[in-house]
């Protein structure tokens, strides 16, 4: 009896935060053909990622989102907004009803993230930025003195980018362990394979030898993420890097793995489909 009642609430929560992930992707799947979007892949790649933060690790308050000691989250992948979007609809920063606006004329949810939008703390898109500003942020926590953490989600294609690997390189210089860097490994960027493009193996190795504290993560499997995601800084005096491996498209069988849903809205008919694989109807 003892035994189960401590493994109950632990099993609990990651089926809670398995089925705010599908919620989040069936959002994102509406969002994003409703308004003849792109980008569905790269959203559906990190919902689990970004349910396990938004249900489980940022300390925030959507009440008071410019509450000053709240960990800041910046989705350097700013592309992939209509998720981010419904997860901040969902976790109430605003209506989820506005998510019916994303990419429409006129609307405040425009497609790349925007910081004129509750609880979004760094307007981004152009790919490269997040982590740089990232590390500023860290490094004024910690010489304010303040309790905060800072989260960056990348994607791999944008570690093709020079500026991360200056942030990479500064941010252990300054001892930022305030500071916490997610890839979205999903080995598929805009023109084709990640390892056709520009590789980047082996990535964990090269945040390694850069003294970062790295661990390497299924970035669909939820009680993975919330162990290695609520447990951070994972080493005293160095930031930490989460190589999340991923799926581009992932939870609708026909968008794995395919590049085309990095550009493609999908059909009345697909949404339909994408709807009932992921068990969710919105």
């Amino acid at each position: 009896m003892t035994q189960t009642a401590s493994i109950q609430p632990a099993t609990s929560k990651i089926l809670d935060l398995c089925n705010r992930a599908c919620i989040l992707r069936a959002h994102a799947v509406r969002m994003i053909h409703r308004s003849r979007a792109s980008h569905l892949g790269s959203c559906l790649s990190m919902a689990d990622l970004i349910a396990c933060l938004y249900w489980s690790t940022l300390r925030i308050d959507p009440v008071h989102p410019a509450w000053r000691e709240r960990d800041r989250f910046l989705l350097s992948k700013g592309h992939g907004a209509a998720i981010l979007y419904a997860t901040l609809a969902e976790r109430g920063f605003f209506s989820v009803a506005e998510l019916d606006t994303y990419c429409q004329s006129g609307s405040r949810l425009t497609g790349h993230a925007t910081s004129g939008v509750p609880g979004i703390e760094l307007s981004s898109g152009s790919l490269g930025h997040g982590l740089p500003v990232g590390c500023g942020i860290a490094l004024a926590a910690k010489r304010g003195k303040l309790p905060f953490r800072t989260f960056v989600l990348l994607s791999d294609g944008e570690l093709d980018e020079g500026s991360n690997w200056e942030a990479i390189l500064f941010a252990p210089q300054h001892q930022l362990d305030n500071l916490v860097a997610i890839v979205d490994y999903n080995k598929i960027q805009s023109f084709g394979l990640v390892k056709d493009v520009l590789d980047l193996d082996p990535l964990a190795d090269k945040f390694r030898a850069f003294r970062w504290a790295v661990r390497e993560v299924d970035g669909h499997n939820m009680q993975e993420l919330t162990e290695v995601l609520d447990s951070v800084p994972h080493e005293i005096g160095r930031p930490t890097a989460i190589i999340a491996h991923t799926v581009k498209g992932k939870g609708v069988s026909f968008m794995e793995d395919n590049l085309a849903w990095h550009y493609k809205s999908p059909t009345d008919e697909q949404v339909k489909i994408a709807l009932e694989e992921l068990g969710v109807m919105l």
